[in-house]
């Protein structure tokens, strides 16, 4: 398991850039104020904190959305809150 993780104070630089790119979409979503993202084969997961002044269950689906381009048919991505959020 790969486990990438970035905020918006640091920048992503060990990522593939696919997962950058993914980050770089999360991050552009209103309301993110953190992202972390793990992948295996076949397999990707993405967690989000997101800012007390945003719906959370809105601000994961408006990230499910902006990171469509960058998904293959043949992964599995799972989207998360991170505790601590």
């Amino acid at each position: 398991m790969n486990t990438f993780m970035t905020d918006v104070s640091e920048p992503a630089q060990e990522l593939p850039a696919r997962l950058r790119r993914a980050l770089e979409l999360v991050f552009a979503v209103e309301g993110v104020v953190g992202a972390r993202i793990w992948q295996w084969p076949g397999r990707v997961a993405v967690g989000i904190n997101v800012a007390t002044a945003s719906s959370q269950g809105e601000t994961l689906r408006r990230v499910e959305v902006a990171i469509a381009p960058v998904r293959h048919d043949d992964e599995v991505w799972d989207f998360g809150l991170l505790e601590g959020a």
